[in-house]
C-alpha cells in the first residue's frame, strides 16, 4: 500500500522477547515491538507481515521478517495471529521466538462497563 492511498485494512500490534542464545558470558536475549503490515489474503483467511528489528544489545540487533499464521478467533469478533520463527542471523547467531499479536482495533465498538 502506498502512503497516498486513502483506504487501509486492519493491522495488529505485537510485543515479544526472543529466546536465549549463546552460552557463558555471551548468553542474552532481545526484545521487539511494533505494528504488523496490512492484511495479506490467503486460503486460510488472511495473514500479516511482521518486519522489524530487535533492540540493540551486546553490540548487535536482529532483523525479523516473517508472515504470521492464520487468524485465531478470541471472541467478540476479534482475532489474533500466532508466530513461531527465528530472527535473522547477526553476530554469528540467531534466536527463536514465539509471539501472538494483540487483537485488532482493541477499543473499536467497545461497550462501557
Amino acid at each position: 500500500m502506498l502512503c497516498s492511498e486513502s483506504t487501509q485494512t486492519h493491522v495488529h500490534e505485537f510485543v515479544g522477547s526472543v529466546k536465549l542464545a549463546e552460552f557463558g558470558e555471551d548468553v542474552h536475549n532481545h526484545r521487539f515491538a511494533g505494528v504488523s503490515g496490512e492484511v495479506i489474503p490467503a486460503k486460510c483467511g488472511h495473514r500479516h507481515r511482521i518486519c522489524t528489528k530487535t533492540d540493540f544489545f551486546n553490540n548487535h540487533f536482529h532483523k525479523i521478517n516473517i508472515i504470521t499464521g492464520p487468524p485465531i478467533p478470541v471472541g467478540n469478533g476479534r482475532h489474533v495471529h500466532f508466530v513461531y520463527a527465528c530472527t535473522e542471523m547477526s553476530d554469528g547467531h540467531k534466536h527463536q521466538f514465539i509471539v501472538a499479536t494483540l487483537i485488532e482495533n482493541p477499543i473499536g465498538n467497545s461497550v462501557r462497563c
